[in-house]
Parts: structure tokens; sequence; C-alpha cells
């Protein structure tokens, strides 16, 4: 239902955008969110009622589904409050889930294990059933019993064990009849060596029901220990599938949140009736509300007004309802108190109602509730009666609704309606443009024009008389023809003194966009100047440091050579000279590498954008390339490593280049230790889907699967339960195709047996 009151309509939209941004963040959520109704079964139980074994799974799931949802929400943007209050109010009850899935295999099954009781109860039925089978299989068999028996089988009759017996030989085989074939030729009888077995086995039947039953009872009175978390997770689940049905909905509409006000101002951008098909639909920009409170749309039939009255009530519905509308971003929708409409033909033959008195019932109720915060829609008001009296009622109708500040929108062919648009404040006239040469409507709605009937083109075009046309035109009164001409003008005169309004506006905006380009190029210059400054200060320093280590290696040979010298003072003198030289060069080196760091350098170029570890750059003031080790900082500094020297480049003084094999194996790796780390925080290596139809459990078993591949987990196991046995082989034969699994099999003893698959992934 559509909310009244703003702030609830804000919350409902940003229920849906939270939702829509997680979608396209996440993915759809992990689990189906429909569950069943469970409260009048948890109430049940508050009143000490027992479950039948459907209500029970119908609790688990939901319980399954709660926590899948918790841990799903808990992955979302921070921004998303809404979504994570719920989540923080979710409470998890795997303990009672557990019990129940350990002890119910499905609707018609409970699990050997659910009690001791129960499974030494089914042991001894097997055990006892073994035993019938072998005797009777040995009575069938022997040669004393064969010419007795009508077919050497054992078969069951009244749930006990029977063998087929020729009639002719009842005397024959001691034992209970318990059936007789139709023609009466085969009596099934119970032999009497097996009587007492048979009975053991239907009292221990009873007791097995009976065990069921307790058990029941006893997961009843769980249920009912847990009711509040119940209740609590019903309630939460539900909303969560409504809000994702609602960001559904909005990424296939490719919609987008409206801007919310309560003061009747709408401002549609591209507006898209929802309804039309994508690939036809024309976008219009509709705008009502603010400088005027009223729009008269006029125009040819078929031209597309009544869509435009429809789309202009269905997006207000729509945006109070917190849905998300087909329109551009911060588009802006009203939340009004009411919205009233009349539209199409009403007529009655059973009523007595024409097209008129169809309209003015509508018309005559919308009057008698409208208030200041409403929103009314009228499709050709006061049409249907004589045009005069007709057109001065739609006047007289619209200025009562201004008077109680109602926002409307009406559509019409009446020319004095376009008159009473151009000559009241408030008032604005609309039109849905029309191409008279193709004779088809554009669908484009023009706010501030007028539109025309074209009835004359629209019939020269059609091949009517031409001098049925121009007598047509003669009849035309003066004042007709003046009017529409007077209208045309004044349309005119408004267009083009907008048009010259928006021309002056945009220069404005150009004008101050120049103005932040200049400061902002003023500002990165200051920023460049300084940064050289810093780049030739610091290498002057690396020059001068070299230049110091290399002097120190001189002065250590010059004085090894002095100590030499001493005993060999032949060629000390050359060496010293030498040497000389060698400083006489470095000084050189020095002043001139000095010299290039006191020239102003353009090492400016446009900042690359998106640097991420492991992106190839250039300095641009070393013409080197490098690797980036870290993003950008704070002032702009980025960690690059050129060779084997790791620095911090400024960067505006870096350009990307090409990006290299090594950077996508870097990028490779980052990726999958990323995703390693966050799929194996949660990863388990069972994933249990008893309960579930084959379409809902296969998609939480290829999740399931893609995480454990993600993870390295393998083997991994699929709890799907035995019953009969179309879940297993449904879901053995999608993982034949699957491209992560290696190989599969059925559980062993003590694995599970045939309700388990163990998957090998690659």
């Amino acid at each position: 239902v559509p909310y009244t009151e703003l702030e609830d309509a804000r919350a409902a939209q940003k229920e849906t955008t939270e939702a829509m941004s997680t979608l396209l963040k996440l993915g759809s959520p992990p689990v189906n969110l429909s569950v069943e109704n469970v409260l009048g079964a948890v109430k049940r139980t508050e009143r000490d009622g027992v479950l039948h074994t459907k209500e029970l799974m119908n609790i688990s799931r939901l319980l399954y589904v709660a926590r899948r949802m918790k841990s799903y929400i808990d992955e979302s943007a921070e921004e998303c409050t809404i979504l994570h209050g719920i989540e923080e109010a979710i409470i998890t009850a795997k303990q009672l889930e557990d019990k129940i899935n350990s002890c119910i295999v499905s609707e018609n099954e409970i699990a050997d294990d659910a009690s001791p009781e129960l499974n030494t109860i089914r042991r001894k039925i097997r055990n006892l059933n073994g035993k019938i089978k072998e005797n009777l299989n040995s009575m069938i068999h022997s040669t004393h019993y064969k010419k007795f028996l009508q077919d050497p089988i054992v078969t069951m009759r009244s749930d006990r064990y029977v063998i087929p017996v020729k009639s002719e030989y009842r005397g024959e085989v001691n034992g209970i009849v318990h059936d007789t074939s139709a023609s009466g030729a085969t009596l099934f009888i119970e032999p009497m060596s097996v009587v007492n077995n048979n009975n053991e086995i239907r009292d221990l039947h009873t007791k097995e029901q009976q065990e069921i039953e307790r058990i029941l009872a006893e997961l009843s009175a769980l249920v009912a220990e847990n009711s509040h978390t119940i209740f609590v997770d019903y309630k939460y689940v539900t909303e969560l599938d409504f809000m994702f049905c609602k960001g559904r909905l909005s990424l296939d509409m490719n919609a987008n949140e409206p801007v919310l006000n309560d003061k009747g101002i709408i401002r549609y951008k591209k507006a898209r009736h929802p309804l039309i098909d994508k690939e036809k639909v024309v976008a219009n920009d509709i705008m009502l509300g603010g400088e005027y409170d009223t729009l008269v749309i006029t125009g040819p039939n078929t031209g597309g007004k009544t869509v435009t009255l429809k789309t202009i009530g269905l997006f207000s519905i729509m945006a109070a309802a917190g849905l998300h509308i087909p329109a551009q971003d911060n588009s802006e929708a009203a939340v009004f108190h009411h919205i009233f409409a009349d539209i199409g033909d009403e007529q009655s033959i059973e009523q007595s109602l024409s097209t008129f008195s169809s309209h003015m019932v509508n018309t005559v109720s919308i009057l008698e509730n409208i208030d200041f915060n409403s929103l009314a829609l009228f499709d050709e008001l006061g049409a249907g009666t004589d045009p005069t009296e007709g057109a001065a009622l739609a006047i007289s109708i619209l200025e009562f609704l201004r008077a109680r500040k109602a926002t409307t929108v009406a559509t019409t062919h009446y020319s004095e309606l376009k008159l009473f648009a151009l000559s009241t404040d408030g008032v604005e006239n609309a039109s849905c443009e029309f191409d008279v040469a193709t004779l088809q409507p554009t669908y484009k709605l023009l706010i501030g024009v007028p539109g025309k009937s074209n009835a004359f083109a629209i019939s020269r075009r059609l091949g009517l008389d031409e001098r049925i046309i121009d007598r047509a035109n003669d009849i035309l009164s003066d004042e007709d023809i003046k009017f529409e001409d007077v209208i045309t003008d004044l349309e005119q005169n408004r267009a083009k003194a907008r048009k010259e309004a928006d021309e002056a506006a945009r220069m404005k905006r150009e004008l101050t966009d120049l103005r932040k380009q200049i400061e902002n190029d003023r500002i990165k210059l200051k920023e460049n100047k300084s940064r050289i400054l810093d780049e030739a200060r610091r290498e002057a320093k690396i020059l001068v440091m070299d230049a110091k280590d290399e002097a120190n290696s001189i002065i250590r040979d010059l004085e090894k050579m002095r100590q030499q010298g001493i005993s060999n003072g032949g060629n000390l003198d050359k060496k010293t000279s030498a040497m000389r030289d060698k400083l006489k060069k470095k000084e050189d080196t020095i002043d001139k590498a000095m010299a290039r760091a006191a020239k102003p350098k353009k090492t400016y170029v446009e900042p690359p954008k998106n640097l991420k570890p492991g992106a190839t750059v250039k300095i641009v003031d070393m013409n080197q390339e490098a690797t980036v080790l870290k993003e950008p900082d704070k002032n702009g500094n980025v960690r690059v490593q050129a060779g084997i020297i790791k620095m911090d480049v400024h960067i505006t003084n870096l350009r990307k280049v090409e990006e290299k094999k090594s950077k996508k194996l870097a990028e490779k790796y980052v990726r999958s230790t990323r995703a390693f780390e966050s799929k194996s925080k949660n990863v388990s290596t069972e994933v249990d889907v008893r309960g579930q139809n084959l379409e809902e459990a296969w998609m939480n078993v290829e999740k399931f699967l893609d995480d454990c591949y993600l993870a390295g987990i393998s083997p991994v196991s699929i709890i799907h339960g035995k019953g009969t046995g179309i879940l297993r082989k449904g879901l053995q034969g999608y993982m034949k195709k699957h491209r992560y699994v290696k190989s599969f099999r059925n559980g062993r003893y003590g694995e599970g047996e045939d309700g388990v698959t163990i998957v090998e992934l690659k």
C-alpha cells in the first residue's frame, strides 16, 4: 500500500536502493526467500500441540533461510543500514534446525537415528524380516512344497508375508489364509512357522509409530521453546523477500530512486511507462508543481495524452510505495495524501449513464474528497456534452481545484482551455507532438506548447476532397482562426524567450565552470612548482652524496699510493695526476646535473586514474618505467619500484602505460588470494539440501561447489537424504556437467550411504 507520509516513503525507497545495490555487489541471495507461513503451527506448539513432519520441515527451512541471509547481508556495504539492522535482529537457531534435519528425512520418513529406541526397533524389524524371508524362501525352493505352490514367490497380504498355494493343496500347507485370488485358484497362506515372527513385526511397527509420535512431540516442544526466534525470523525473512523483489524490479526496469517531497513537485527526467515495451517506449521529461500546479495537455487522439496522464499517476503511486521509477537519476516525485483519476469511458446502459454522466459522477466524487495535498488526473475533462458548456465547466472545475491547492493534470481538445492555461498564472499548457507529414504521433511531450487537432491536415493526407476541406475552412469563424493564430504567436514568443533565457543560463554556467578551471589550473601550477623544486633538491642531494663517496674513495686510494710510494716513488706522481683528472670529471658531472635540476621541468601530465598495485607506469621526468606498489595516498604520492629502487612519486609525474604480463600475473594472484581469504572463512565441507526441490537444491549445491573450489576444499559432502532417490539422481546428473567436479560417488557405510553424495573437486 502506498505511504502517505514523506518519511515512510523515503524509508521504503531506501530499502529498495539497499536491496538493489546489494544485488549488484553480491549477486542474488544464496537461497530462495519464499517460505511457508509457519506462525499458526508455532502457536499450536505453544498450546502443547504436536506438529507433523511437513510443518517441522517448513520451520527448519525458515531457520535455514534466516541463517543464510544473515551471513549474506553481513557482506553487504556498510551504508546499507536498513539491511544491517535486519541482519542484527535475525536470531539463528542452528541447534533446532539441525535437530529437525537429523530426525526428519522427508515428509513421509523419520530417520533411523532420530532416537536410539527407534533405531533399535527398526533393526529388530529388519532382522525379523530377514528371518521370515529366509524361512519362506527355503519353503518355496524345497522339492516338497514346490508342487503345492502356484508360483515360487513370497508376497504380502495385510502387511504379512504369505506364499501363493494352489487351492486344491490347501491341506498340505499348514497356515492362515489371508486372501484368495479372483478366480479362487490361489490361496495366499501365511505358514504357521512365520506367524509368530509376523506378529512380532506387527507389534514392533506399533512401537515404531509410538516412538515416532514421541519424537514429533519432542521436536514440537523444542519449537515452542524457540517460538520467539521463529516469529522474529519469519517477520524479517518475509520483509527481506519483499525488499529484494523491489530491488530486482528496479534492475529489470533500469529504474532509479526518486527524490521525494511533500510539496507536490514532480520532475520526471526521461520517464518511461513501465508497461510499454522497452524497445518502443518514448522517454519524456514531465514537469509539474513549483511555478505551476495545473497542467493542461492537448493534441490529437492516439498522440499519447492518456499515457502521459497514467505515467504521472503510476509513478506517484510507485514512489509512495517505495518502488524505484523508470526514469533518470535525481528525478523528483511527490508523496500525496490522495491520488484521484477519471480516465476512460465509463458509460453504462444498465445505469443509464452517458459518457458525460459517467465522467461527471467520478468528478463529483473527486471534488468532494480533494484536499491540498492531492493529485487529480482527468482524461478529456468536460467532454461528452456541448463544447461551449463543456469548456466552461472544465475551466470552472480547474479553478475549483486550484482554490483547494490540489495538483492537477487534465487532457482536453477544447481551445478555451488552451487560452485559460496561457492567461492564468499557475496553469501551463502541454501537448503531445504529432508529425503531420507521416500522420504518426511521436509521443513526445512538449511542456509549454499547446497542441492542435490537425484535423484538416490529417484529412488532406488521407485523401479527402480538397473542396470539402476548403469549405470547412470557410465555415470556421474569423474569431476561431485568429484565436489559434494568437495562441501560436504567444507560444512562439514564449518559446523564444525561454530559449534566450536558457542560453543565458548556459553561458553563465560555462563562465562559472571556466573560472573554476582557471583556479584549479593555478593550484596545480603552484603544486607542480613546489614538486619540481623538491625533486631538484632531492637530485642534488643524491649527486652530492655520490660525489662525497667518490671523493672518499679517491682519498683512500691516494693514501694507499702514498704509503706505497715510500718504496716505489716512480709511479706516484703519475697515479696522483690520474686521480685528479677523475675528481675533475666528477665535478663537471655534478655541475651539469645541478644545471639541469635548476631548469624548470614540464613534467605535468593528466594524472592516471584508478592506479592499483601491479600497474605499470612511466615516471615522466626520469623516462623510466616502474611498477606501482601502493595506491596513491591522500597527498597524491605513489610508492613505485623502478628496477631495484623503491621511491615515492607524485601522481602527476606518472603516466599509465600498456599492461605487462607481470601485472596480469600479480593481479591474478591478488584476486585469487583475496577470493580465497574471503571464501575460506565460512566454507563448510558439507551442504544439506534435504526437503528442497531439485531446482532450489541445485542452486545451493552449485554455489557450495564454487565456494569449496575457490577455497581449495576437497572432497566435500552433499546431504540429500534417501527418500525416493529423485533428488539424488537429479543432483548427480547436474554434477556430471559441472566444470569443477572431478568425480562423485554415493556415500559408504558410516558416510550416510545413499543419502549422501561424496564429490571430488578438480
